[in-house]
C-alpha cells in the first residue's frame, strides 16, 4: 500500500491554496481531484470578485479571512502577474427602509475593520454612474476582481514545485481512520487503490459533507447539516455603461442581483437565491424577466437579458435563517489527529482561500502539540 504524507481533496481554489501553503512547509502533498481538471467546480462558478469584507459578522471567520485573504490575495497576485483589478463597487439603496438597511450595513464593515468605505448621496452616485439609479450607497473602493483560472494555475504550480502532485479523475470513496493517519479509498476509472495518509484535508466543496460521511471512525454528530442554494446568472445584450460593480442591499442567502464586471469588460447579473435539494446547473430562462424588474430598481434602462452561468453555493444554514460562518473542524473539534474538514465555503472562499489555507495548517498544527 502506497504512503503519502498529506492527501488534500479537491483542486477548487481553496483546495490549491492549501496545497501551496503545506507543499511550501515541506510535507508530501497529494491532491485528489474526482474531475478531469482542477477548478470546474465552486471555483469555476463565482463572480471573481474580491471583497473588502463589508457583510460578515465581525471576528467570524468570513470576516477575518476574508479581510485577511484579500490582502494576500492582492499581494500575490502582484507577485505572480495574475491579471485583477481594483474597479470599486457601490451597494446601493433606494427608499428609507433600504437606507437604513445601508446605514447597518456600514456600521457592520466598519465594526469588521473594512477601510476607505465612503456613503454617498445621489449626487455623488450621478458623478459617479450617471446612468445609475440610486438614492444613497456606500463606495468601496478597495473592491476588485480577478482572473479565477489564473489565480488556480498560479496556486497549482507553486505547489508543483514543491513536490505537490494533482491526480485528476481521482475520487476518494472511503476512508478510515487508523491509529496513525488513515487509509484512503481512491478510485480512478475502474480501477480502486488504498493509500495512506498522515493527513487528510477535506477541501471537497460540494462534496465535503457526502466525504466526511464516508469517513469511518469519524463521529456522524460532529457534521454539520448542508444546504444548497442555487443561483444564477443572466447576460445583457452589448456593453453595460457603469464602470464599478453595481450592488443592492443584501437579501437572505445572498447580496441580491448584483451587476459584477469581468476583466475584459463583460458584464453580467446575479446571482440570484433558489433554495434546491439536488445540484443543478441548469438555468431556467423564465427566470430573465424577474430579474429584469430587479435590475430596473438600480438600472431603468437595463436591456434584454440572455441566460448565463449556474453556480451552487454550500450553505450551512437554511431558508430564513442567519447566514451561517465557514467551518474549519480540526482535532479540537472532532478528536482526531490529522484531519481538516472545510464546510461552507461559499463567498467570500474565493478571497479568503490563502487565508483559509493558514487555518488549515494552523490547526495541523495544533494536532500534533
Amino acid at each position: 500500500m502506497e504512503s503519502v504524507g498529506t492527501l488534500i481533496v479537491g483542486a477548487g481554489v481553496v483546495g490549491l491554496a492549501i496545497a501551496r501553503e503545506l507543499a511550501r512547509t515541506g510535507r508530501e502533498v497529494i491532491i485528489a481531484e474526482r474531475a478531469s481538471q482542477f477548478g470546474t467546480g465552486i471555483s469555476a462558478r463565482n463572480s471573481e470578485v474580491i471583497h473588502a469584507g463589508i457583510y460578515y459578522e465581525p471576528r467570524s471567520l468570513k470576516a477575518t479571512t476574508c479581510l485577511a485573504g484579500a490582502r494576500l490575495l492582492i499581494d500575490y497576485c502582484q507577485e505572480r502577474g495574475i491579471p485583477w483589478r481594483q474597479v470599486g463597487k457601490l451597494i446601493v439603496a433606494n427608499g428609507a427602509g433600504q437606507r437604513d438597511a445601508l446605514r447597518r450595513l456600514l456600521g457592520n464593515a466598519q465594526r469588521c475593520g473594512v477601510a476607505q468605505l465612503q456613503w454617498c448621496e445621489a449626487e455623488d452616485l450621478h458623478r459617479l454612474e450617471p446612468a445609475l439609479c440610486a438614492e444613497a450607497a456606500i463606495f468601496s473602493p478597495a473592491t476588485g476582481i480577478v482572473d479565477s483560472h489564473a489565480l488556480m494555475t498560479a496556486l497549482l504550480a507553486d505547489a508543483e514545485r514543491q513536490g505537490a502532485v494533482l491526480l485528476t479523475r481521482s475520487e476518494v470513496t472511503a476512508a478510515r481512520v487508523l491509529p496513525s493517519g488513515f487509509e484512503v479509498e481512491l478510485r480512478s476509472g475502474h480501477t480502486t487503490d488504498c493509500v495512506r495518509a498522515g493527513e487528510l484535508i477535506n477541501a471537497a466543496g460540494l462534496g465535503a459533507l457526502p466525504l466526511a460521511r464516508r469517513i469511518d471512525g469519524l463521529s456522524p454528530s460532529s457534521l454539520p447539516q448542508a444546504y444548497f442554494a442555487k443561483g444564477s446568472w443572466f447576460v445583457p445584450l452589448g456593453r453595460v455603461p457603469f464602470s464599478r460593480l453595481i450592488y443592492p442591499v443584501p437579501e437572505p442567502g445572498g447580496l441580491g442581483v448584483h451587476l459584477t464586471l469581468d476583466l475584459a469588460g463583460r458584464a453580467r447579473f446575479g446571482p440570484d437565491v433558489e433554495w434546491v435539494r439536488e445540484i443543478d446547473y441548469q438555468i431556467d430562462s423564465a427566470r430573465a424577466e424577474v430579474f429584469r424588474q430587479r435590475v430596473q430598481e438600480y438600472w431603468p434602462d437595463v436591456p434584454e437579458l440572455q441566460p448565463g452561468d449556474v453556480g451552487i453555493r454550500p450553505k450551512l444554514s437554511g431558508p430564513d435563517e442567519p447566514s451561517a460562518d465557514f467551518r474549519i473542524d480540526g482535532p479540537a473539534q472532532h478528536g482526531i489527529p490529522g484531519l481538516v474538514q472545510l464546510f461552507g465555503i461559499e463567498s467570500p472562499g474565493l478571497t479568503a482561500s490563502m487565508a483559509l489555507a493558514d487555518c488549515v495548517h494552523a490547526r495541523l498544527v495544533q494536532s500534533v502539540r
